[in-house]
């Protein structure tokens, strides 16, 4: 038999073609949409978010759910630039939505478009300016015999919301916790305050009373952003636990969207966590921390400056991880499938 398939060619899809890359940035998946993807309207990134939301959402679920993708599933499209000087604009998706932010998605897709010929890579460090839904980010890759080794992005401003806040949460009591922001909102609870332990095995209980915390302070916080109303919102909860390396800081597990659980440290939730380590006096500028995911990977965080953000005390955070291509993928939405546009198994 031989075993070195071609394709007949007779063949052809039959419907509508989608071209992907797909990443990783530290275990956290992100799917790279290069082409058959409806490019949205808009005079701001934020705007396109709103009507990709409202006119092509199908699109998300196709490509994040499955059967081409699953409930962990990460994504982002690529758009024309906002700002004169940007390289492009990007919009993140996921199994619920659309993020403002997301720093694994900077760090895998400069990587995408650098070593796929999108941008042209220049040694030994290649700078690539991106329009968010949250702000301009400006990442910095590393080159090395024309591969990029490492991704380090200054995020937008980000600072400490509220300290010291508590939630009566049920199911668990009253809830301590502190909230930031880093590109997107996230509520930063001490794991051992509720004895839950952040790894893989204890997944489930994270989820759980992740999404208990999440809609308690959704009710009854009221978040809102200096300048933009559509990204004051709680996006994410980020248990903190016990680093297992020695030479990290913490653990950062973050629960966010319909229960997704981030395998990566998250950069937008690192970015926040400096704030808040900024505001105690825990973190001068300058002086980088390492943040562990649940799988042991890990993020570099620091403070390169401070800054005001509308009448918040922020700094600018630098993130620094690491990227890899997964694949390239050919996804066929065929007209006469009835679960073209995907759909959702969970178990729990």
């Amino acid at each position: 038999m031989n075993l070195d398939f071609q394709l007949s060619e007779k063949w052809y899809p039959k419907g509508h073609v989608i071209e992907c890359i797909d990443a990783h940035t530290e275990g956290e998946p992100l799917r790279v949409i290069l082409s058959g993807f409806p490019q949205p309207e808009g005079d701001t990134i934020l705007a396109r978010r709103k009507n990709l939301k409202d006119s092509f959402d199908s699109f998300r679920t196709a490509l994040m759910w499955e059967p081409r993708g699953h409930a962990e599933m990460y994504g982002c499209l690529l758009t024309e630039p906002i700002s004169n000087d940007a390289d492009f604009g990007i919009l993140f998706m996921h199994n619920d939505g659309y993020s403002t932010m997301c720093g694994h998605g900077i760090i895998a897709v400069v990587k995408v478009v650098l070593e796929t010929g999108i941008l042209p890579i220049i040694a030994p460090e290649t700078c690539v300016t991106i329009d968010t839904p949250a702000g301009r980010v400006t990442a910095f890759a590393l080159i090395e015999d024309g591969h990029v080794q490492s991704v380090r992005f200054h995020n937008v401003p980000s600072y400490a919301h509220a300290l010291d806040q508590s939630v009566d949460v049920p199911e668990l009591g009253i809830v301590p916790y502190d909230l930031a922001y880093g590109g997107a909102y996230y509520a930063f609870v001490h794991a051992s305050d509720l004895e839950l332990v952040t790894d893989p095995s204890h997944t489930k209980d994270l989820v759980h009373s992740g999404m208990l915390i999440k809609q308690t302070i959704t009710e009854n916080t009221t978040i809102d952003h200096p300048f933009e109303p559509d990204v004051g919102f709680l996006y994410g909860v980020i248990f903190i636990g016990t680093a297992e390396s020695p030479d990290a800081h913490t653990r950062h597990v973050c629960i966010f969207a319909d229960g997704e659980v981030d395998r990566s440290p998250t950069g937008t939730g690192i970015s926040g966590r400096l704030a808040l380590l900024h505001a105690r006096d825990h973190l001068e500028i300058g002086q980088s921390v390492r943040i562990e995911s649940i799988i042991g990977s890990s993020f570099t965080g620091q403070v390169i400056e401070e800054c005001t953000f509308g009448p918040h005390q922020a700094i600018i955070p630098e993130i620094t991880g690491t990227a890899f291509i997964t694949g390239h993928h050919t996804f066929l939405l065929d007209a006469t499938d009835p679960y073209q546009h995907g759909f959702l198994v969970r178990s729990s």
